[in-house]
């Protein structure tokens, strides 16, 4: 059976102390389920990592560079995230792409690295309102994901977990429904088989975000290609103990 996943992305919120403080209430409270990850900013990680200690709960960061080390100010490698303590690592979020120009292309390199290093990569894709309005969206999808695993081998492709995130749902209080969920996600697991083989594409964790509540958590996770969520807002509130196990 794929393992099933709760993450949450704390994006850019709380002080490392308030982390901690979070952090360690929240933990003992999500465990007996899913594996569940908090992706926090680069400055909480290690302090976090000491408040979930025990707990089963695992540390990831939200972004990460492709290079080893060098003069790239502002950057973060996995080495160094690895030596912080994360276990995770986001790639290619949304707002990383239309924030900060994120590409397929700078997606796929971040994912070499980071497997490279033996972080878990949860590679992130998903199509703006226009793109699913246009009729789109299943296309999108599967250039975005073509482009970010290119150069993956099958025993490399089992090591990473995909998140479909339709960009308009994300903060803004819509949601999937869990049919237009699971479309995308079944979508995506039919062109993992396409690319390597059907054990390979039936091994893989694909998430679902956007807008995730404790409402709405067991239907989504209901469906047979979610095998969990990347949680935005709800993360950051006792609402993702429900989410979590869910």
């Amino acid at each position: 059976m794929r393992k099933k996943i709760a993450a949450g992305n704390w994006k850019m919120n709380l002080t490392p102390d308030e982390a901690c403080d979070f952090a360690a209430k929240l933990a003992p409270k999500t465990e007996g389920g899913a594996d569940v990850v908090f992706c926090v900013p680069f400055v909480s990680i290690s302090d976090v990592v000491k408040a979930v200690k025990g707990t089963g709960v695992s540390v990831g960061a939200q972004n990460m560079y492709f290079e080893e080390k060098g003069a790239f100010t502002g950057e973060i490698s996995a080495s160094q995230l690895i030596g912080a303590g994360a276990k995770y690592v986001i790639i290619g979020h949304s707002e990383r792409r239309q924030y900060f120009s994120e590409t397929d292309e700078t997606v796929n390199k971040k994912l070499i690295k980071a497997l490279e290093h033996g972080l878990i990569p949860i590679v992130c894709v998903g199509e703006t309102l226009k793109e699913r309005e246009d009729g789109i969206t299943i296309e999108l999808v599967r250039i975005q994901l073509k482009r970010g695993l290119l150069g993956l081998n099958p025993s490399e492709a089992v090591k990473t977990v995909i998140a479909y995130e339709p960009v308009w749902a994300i903060g803004t209080g819509k949601t999937a429904t869990s049919e237009q969920a699971e479309e995308v996600c079944a979508a995506i697991r039919e062109l993992l088989e396409e690319l390597y083989d059907k054990n390979t594409a039936e091994e893989i964790p694909i998430l679902y975000g956007g807008s995730v509540t404790a409402q709405n958590a067991g239907e989504l996770f209901a469906q047979k290609n979610i095998d969990g969520g990347l949680v935005g807002g709800a993360s950051l509130k006792d609402d993702f103990e429900v989410i979590a196990k869910a």
